[in-house]
């Protein structure tokens, strides 16, 4: 009798949990997930991206998560292009697409899931003091507009054109190294004075200049959101209950921070106030640390006056670190303590051991010391991934690829083009190869100010 009390006594405890499993989601309930979860994406600034030697992105960081809170090995695709990515959907290689896809009747084999946000085709222009800004589409007749030939930017303007009774002057730009990311940099730049880009990718380039407006729409909002399988009801479900967690709901809104509001442009003025033959408060540790290398010690330091302005506490929109931007990932594998990543010491011995093993990753590609210290300072920059990849695109267009002025710094800018960051001798995809150009050249005209101002 007391071992049938006991029995029951077990069972009524294991029941409430039996039905409490049972209710989490649909897809435990009729379906398991399954131990991998295959993922589709594409290189994107928004969707999966590597810097530093790091894999990052909006939809890639939250995937990642929902395999890590489900207990799953997550196995990422890159596809070369949407209709490949849809193909490995519809064919059952993969079991997700991580990439906002447009919720239209066009894919209407995709059951939306997760995250989903509206984008709308925006004006880019510049916002300068006394000029006066475009507010409505009406006051687009004369102006010059350029656009990505084959588009639907192109597609657009030309049917806003004839809405509005003609008039607009629209540029067709057909070069082959350019891409419509490329025109916003050139609307920043003065050499063009209007591109029209999704919102959610001017968003994004707005953080690197802020002097944009791209306030205004020319176009009806666009559902986009991961995609599922319509024959995986379950998978959605299981996706959107995740996604509507308080956890997620909190993660969504930093990741949104850190891409679209974050700043990633650096425009504090470079100051060249070099008092009494010193560069920085920390020009012993550069001195020491320098020597470990075989550096300048005053190119150390301009090294690390671009990086943080000499700030020991700076923290970038990626979660760089201390005087030298030290990386989470970097920092881990040194074996720095996160507690001593802003040590000035600490950073700047870490950040020399990483400047030593790039070093050695690049002499038997760039035999010239002085300027494999170029790559070294690009590859510190950018991850040396990419820099790999510049020289092998180097070598195919025709540069010279143990240059980096005018050759592999070119090369790395072909990284924001598909044509290019889809090639097969290009192993890790997309990158803002921008940035890079700008912060060798930065860099260097530090040091080259502090040579002329501080003795060796």
């Amino acid at each position: 009798m007391k071992k049938t009390w006991h029995l029951l006594v077990a069972l009524c405890c294991a029941i409430p949990s039996f039905f409490a499993s049972c209710s989490l989601t649909s897809s435990e309930n009729d379906h398991s997930l399954p131990d991998t979860l295959r993922v589709a994406t594409l290189y994107s600034p928004l969707s999966y991206f590597s810097y530093r030697d790091e894999e990052m992105g909006y939809d890639y960081t939250l995937i990642k998560q929902f395999a890590e809170d489900k207990g799953l090995v997550l196995d990422l695709k890159v596809a070369p292009s949407m209709k490949k990515m849809i193909d490995m959907l519809n064919d059952g290689s993969v079991d997700i697409l991580a990439y906002e896809v447009p919720v239209t009747a066009e894919y209407k084999s995709i059951l939306p899931a997760g995250p989903e946000n509206l984008t709308t085709q925006v004006l880019v222009q510049p916002r300068n003091a006394g000029d006066s800004l475009i507010t409505d589409v009406t006051q687009l007749v004369g102006r010059d507009v350029y656009v990505e030939k084959n588009s639907k930017y192109q597609y657009r303007l030309e049917n806003l054109n004839e809405e509005l009774g003609g008039g607009i002057n629209i540029h067709i730009v057909d070069l082959d190294t350019l891409i419509t990311e490329n025109l916003i940099d050139m609307v920043s730049d003065g050499k063009i004075p209007l591109t029209i880009i999704d919102s959610n990718i001017a968003k994004i380039n707005k953080t690197y200049y802020p002097k944009l407006d791209i306030s205004l729409q020319l176009s009806f909002p666009q559902r986009q959101a991961w995609g599922v399988s319509e024959n995986k009801p379950w998978l959605a479900d299981s996706i959107n209950n995740w996604f509507e967690s308080d956890k997620i709901q909190n993660i969504d809104s930093r990741l949104l921070k850190r891409y679209f509001e974050l700043s990633k442009a650096d425009d504090a003025p470079i100051k060249y106030n070099f008092k009494n033959g010193r560069i920085s408060p920390y020009d012993d540790l550069f001195k020491k640390y320098a020597k470990e290398i075989g550096w300048d010690w005053r190119l150390l330091a301009s090294q690390g006056y671009t990086e943080s302005h000499f700030n020991p506490n700076a923290t970038s929109w990626a979660g760089a670190r201390g005087l030298m931007q030290l990386m989470p990932g970097t920092a881990r594998h040194y074996g720095l303590n996160p507690n001593l990543i802003t040590d000035p010491e600490a950073n700047i011995k870490t950040a020399t051991r990483l400047i030593r093993d790039l070093d050695k990753a690049l002499v038997n590609k760039i035999p010239d010391p002085e300027e494999r210290q170029k790559f070294v300072i690009a590859s510190y920059n950018s991850g040396h991934a990419h820099i790999f990849d510049a020289i092998a695109l180097a070598k195919k267009t025709g540069k010279n690829p143990e240059k980096w002025d005018g050759n592999v710094q070119k090369a790395l800018m072909l990284k924001s083009n598909p044509k290019y960051f889809n090639d097969p001798d290009v192993k890790y995809g997309y990158f803002r190869g921008r940035q890079t150009s700008v912060y060798v050249k930065e860099v260097y005209k530090f040091y080259e100010q502090a040579k002329k101002a501080v003795p060796a």
